[in-house]
C-alpha cells in the first residue's frame, strides 16, 4: 500500500474546464476527473479528451484520478483504453465481481493503477475476490447502493456502517486503499463533520466529495491529531535505531505492525 495523503477526493466533471482550472489550487489530496454520472451522454467523447489532456498537466502534488464509465457500458472500453498510461490512477464504477476486474485489465494493461467502486449488492457479497483481483483501491459508492438496497438513507448513516466496515475489511486484507462515499448535501456541514469522524474512527484513509467547499472539513477529520503524529514519529525513529522485533517506546513494547501504522499515519501528512 501507498502511503500518502488521501483525506479528500474531490469529484469534478471532466467537462468543465472552469472545474478543472480551480481544482489545481484546491487543498484536495485527490481529484476525480469524472466521465461518468458527472457528464452527459452527448459530452462522453469530449469529455474523454480534455480528462487526458488534465491528467497530462498534472494537479501538482494532488493525485489524478480518472473515473471512467462502466466496463460493459458503450463508452467504458473506449475510457480504458484512452487512458491506459496516462500517469492517473484510474476509478471504475459499478465493479460486481473480479471478472469485471479482468475486463478492466484487458483494456488497460497491467501498469496503469485501478480503484473499484463497491456500489452494488453483487460486489459486497463478492468482496473478497475483487480485493484478490488486480485493483489497488476500493471507493465506496453509497448513492447506487443506497438505491439497490432499498435502504432509506437518514442523516445518522446507520443503513451503511456495516456496509463500511465489510468494505474497510476486505480492503486492508490487501493492503488497498479505502475511500468513504460522497455526502450529497454540500450545504451541511455538521452532517459533513459526523460522516468524517465517523469514516476516519473506522479506518478510512478518506472521502470522496462532491463539491470543494467539503475539503476543509473533511481533510481536518481525516488529519492525525499531534499527539498521533508525535507517537508515530518515536516509534519510526524507534525502529530505525534498533535491529527490529520487540521494542520498547513510551514505555510499552510495540512490534512491527506498529511500525506499519507509523508509517501509515506519517504518509497521510500533506
Amino acid at each position: 500500500m501507498s502511503f500518502r495523503p488521501r483525506r479528500s477526493a474531490l469529484f469534478l466533471p471532466a467537462s468543465n474546464p472552469r472545474a478543472i482550472e480551480k481544482a489545481r489550487g484546491l487543498a484536495a489530496d485527490v481529484v476525480i476527473l469524472d466521465l461518468e454520472d458527472a457528464v452527459a451522454p452527448e459530452a462522453k467523447i469530449t469529455a474523454r479528451g480534455a480528462a487526458i489532456a488534465a491528467a497530462g498537466q498534472g494537479f501538482g502534488p494532488r493525485e489524478t484520478v480518472i473515473r471512467v464509465n462502466g466496463v460493459d457500458t458503450e463508452w467504458g472500453a473506449a475510457d480504458l483504453a484512452a487512458v491506459r498510461g496516462r500517469g492517473a490512477t484510474v476509478l471504475v464504477p459499478k465493479i460486481r465481481n473480479a471478472g469485471d476486474v479482468r475486463k478492466c485489465r484487458d483494456h488497460l494493461g497491467s501498469e496503469t493503477p485501478l480503484w473499484a467502486m463497491i456500489e452494488t449488492c453483487e460486489a459486497l457479497g463478492r468482496l473478497q475476490d475483487i480485493a484478490e483481483a488486480d485493483v489497488q483501491g476500493f471507493v465506496l459508492g453509497v448513492n447506487d447502493l443506497a438505491l439497490e438496497l432499498g435502504a432509506r438513507p437518514g442523516t445518522d448513516r446507520a443503513w451503511l456502517a456495516p456496509v463500511q466496515a465489510m468494505v474497510l475489511a476486505a480492503a486492508r486484507s490487501r493492503g488497498l486503499v479505502a475511500l468513504d462515499g460522497v455526502c450529497n448535501d454540500f450545504s451541511d456541514d455538521a452532517r459533513l463533520e459526523a460522516e468524517c469522524a465517523a469514516a476516519a474512527a473506522m479506518g478510512y484513509d478518506g472521502k470522496s466529495l462532491i463539491h470543494p467547499r467539503q475539503i476543509q472539513i473533511c481533510n481536518a477529520a481525516f488529519e492525525p491529531d499531534a499527539a498521533t503524529v508525535e507517537w508515530a514519529t518515536r516509534v519510526r525513529d524507534a525502529f530505525a535505531n534498533s535491529d527490529g522485533g520487540v521494542i520498547q517506546v513510551d514505555g510499552k513494547m510495540v512490534e512491527a505492525l506498529h511500525l506499519v501504522q507509523a508509517e501509515r499515519i506519517l504518509g497521510m501528512m500533506s
